[in-house]
């Protein structure tokens, strides 16, 4: 019979990948909670949460997020477009997590070895602001199959966060 593994004896290597997190106006506390879970779970460098009115640490993300905003670095900043701009400068990958009219789904994302990305996710109400669209250098989307034509932004995060890694990781 098969043992569940735990904390401390999982065989999982810690490993951290290039790529932060910008979070558009995401300001859900559940939702951001699950972003830093997300980020602690594959290794992700940083996330930034932009936009007026953010509240980052609150009691309903804590529970969410079970202690993992104390390892993962974050940082609350109002302008996203600066800081979307500030990355593009150091040289990342803009990838907005959108669909729009030229999107392609995540798992055709090939990314260079040694690539660094900026994966920008928006609001669930409003999605990636036009302003930022217009700066990345593709938007991916995640293929869907019901009704809906979005998902959870927490739950999108997983996904594409997870093919992102597995190409990194090839």
């Amino acid at each position: 019979m098969a043992k569940q593994l735990y904390h401390d004896n999982t065989r999982f290597v810690k490993k951290q990948f290039p790529i932060t997190i910008i979070c558009d106006r995401v300001n859900s506390p559940a939702n951001i909670g699950s972003i830093f879970r997300i980020a602690d779970s594959f290794g992700i460098e940083q996330i930034y949460f932009c936009g007026e009115d953010i509240t980052v640490i609150s009691k309903r993300m804590q529970r969410t997020s079970r202690s993992t905003h104390e390892s993962i670095a974050y940082y609350q900043i109002e302008d996203v477009i600066d800081t979307v701009q500030s990355f593009k400068s150091k040289g990342y990958t803009l990838l907005a997590l959108e669909i729009t009219d030229d999107s392609i789904p995540v798992f055709r994302y090939k990314p260079e070895v040694d690539e660094k990305i900026a994966l920008v996710i928006g609001e669930e109400s409003s999605g990636v602001s036009d302003e930022v669209l217009k700066l990345v250098k593709k938007s991916i989307h995640i293929n869907m199959y019901g009704n809906n034509s979005s998902m959870n932004v927490a739950t999108a995060t997983g996904i594409a966060i997870y093919e992102l890694t597995k190409q990194l990781s090839l």
